[in-house]
């Protein structure tokens, strides 16, 4: 059987949407992968950065989740939540009590978009109120709701939207009106910009939803203990904190399991949501909310595929190994050693701003050498020169001109410094191609 790209690029932009987002100028058809390597249809090896957007948590191929899913497979497929399912369950008191959340309850679903659809929807039916507060620079799904509070232009398709979405500073820590002030004033300004926010409403705000670390956004975040500040003025209010830990959550940031708890001083969230990496490629996704908060639907509902026995087979077998093998701290000692070699390469190049994130989650900003100006074509052809060394990244942020990198969690020492040699030469190759300001 031949594999052509070309052909099937063509096949692709003949049947699917045009705004099915795809990299690079002759994009990729990756057919297997194991470890943190990945092999496409023209048999090319390459180091993997981006995990198919941070979800192949663990690692291409574990044995672990693969062994998991054929054995449930095997037995049942699908039975929906209309019948008692003992995976679903199993997991559900694993996430339960891992979550920080007291008294808590899981609903599974299957994306993290559906997650923070459902988020939504709790929240404002516990609160009678379709007003929400949403961090700028922020991205939570493509659904009809999850775009109504995304603070991203380049991922925002319309304005229509059944929630009336307020927007607040403190995603971004080093752009925009406060980016000069120390951690403590920036923390302090941003409070004041809240409460200055919560004047403009009619009173009665459903919930703050934010991510810890924004994932599209770039990988940007505020100064520790941001959100627990917040936390004090929405208790006041009696308005519910959603932490969107789809990107942030099982350990990738290595400082904490979840991203909330860089925030943690007022207590845990209302409500987390979950997915991506929780399934290493499966699709899980969920939200976490105390029992008051995810009991307060009236109505009876069901959730077709959302805690399928193979894909709860598949979370149980990850998450297990994730926690056996200690992925977090792998995250924290191997994303700090590659985070350092990535500013050290960046010190000598003018295209980039600004490296930043923390863990295996890590954000390369680039400006057109010369300027503080975001530069997407800087991005684009970082993604291309990466990708000819045979290493995947990410990209994201304001107008896509951030690099992103987060890397399957077992990531060894060796791996790192060798991505961060073929980045360090497509960087370089990168300024070389653009012209000084």
């Amino acid at each position: 059987m031949t594999h052509d790209p070309a052909s099937l690029h063509a096949r692709h932009q003949s049947v699917l949407p045009s705004w099915l987002s795809l990299y690079y100028e002759r994009p990729l058809e990756l057919t297997h992968g194991e470890g943190r390597h990945v092999w496409d249809a023209e048999g090319n090896r390459y180091l993997d950065f981006f995990g198919g957007i941070l979800t192949t948590m663990t690692a291409h191929a574990l044995p672990e989740v693969t062994k998991a899913v054929a054995e449930q497979a095997g037995r049942i497929i699908h039975t929906s939540t209309l019948y008692l399912s003992r995976p679903m369950v199993e997991l559900a008191e694993r996430i339960a009590a891992l979550s920080g959340i007291p008294d808590a309850r899981v609903f599974f679903t299957t994306s993290g978009t559906e997650a923070n659809d459902a988020a939504l929807l709790l929240a404002t039916t516990y609160r009678r109120s379709n007003q929400v507060l949403a961090m700028r620079n922020s991205y939570h799904g493509r659904s009809f709701s999850t775009v109504g509070i995304t603070g991203n232009q380049s991922w925002s398709p319309t304005s229509l939207s059944p929630l009336q979405t307020l927007y607040v500073h403190g995603g971004v820590r080093s752009r925009g009106p406060y980016a000069g002030l120390s951690d403590d004033a920036y923390t302090e300004a941003c409070v004041a910009d809240l409460e200055d926010v919560l004047q403009q409403t009619a009173g009665g705000v459903a919930a703050l939803i934010a991510e810890p670390v924004q994932g599209v956004g770039g990988f940007t975040m505020p100064p520790d203990g941001l959100y627990a500040a917040f936390r004090e003025v929405l208790a006041r209010h009696g308005i519910l904190w959603i932490s969107d830990e789809v990107q942030t959550g099982w350990g990738r940031t290595g400082d904490h399991f979840w991203g909330w708890q860089a925030h943690a001083d007022n207590g845990p969230p209302d409500m987390l949501t979950f997915a991506k990496g929780i399934g290493n490629g499966m699709s899980i996704g969920g939200v976490v909310a105390r029992a008051e908060v995810m009991d307060s639907l009236s109505a009876n509902s069901i959730s077709t595929f959302g805690g399928s026995p193979v894909t709860m087979a598949a979370g149980l077998a990850n998450l297990g190994y994730l926690l056996e093998h200690d992925l977090q701290g792998n995250a924290r000692r191997v994303g700090g050693l590659l985070i350092e070699r990535l500013r050290a390469v960046a010190a000598g190049l003018d295209l980039v701003r600004e490296v930043r994130g923390r863990g295996l989650m890590i954000g390369i900003e680039l400006v057109r050498p010369g300027t503080d100006e975001r530069s997407p074509e800087a991005a684009s052809l970082v993604l291309e020169a990466a990708r000819e060394r045979g290493l995947l990244i990410g990209k994201g942020g304001q107008g896509g001109a951030s690099l992103r990198i987060a890397p399957p969690m077992t990531l060894t020492i060796a791996e790192a410094e060798e991505g961060a040699d073929l980045l360090a030469d497509a960087l370089r190759a990168a300024q070389g191609q653009l012209a000084p300001a």
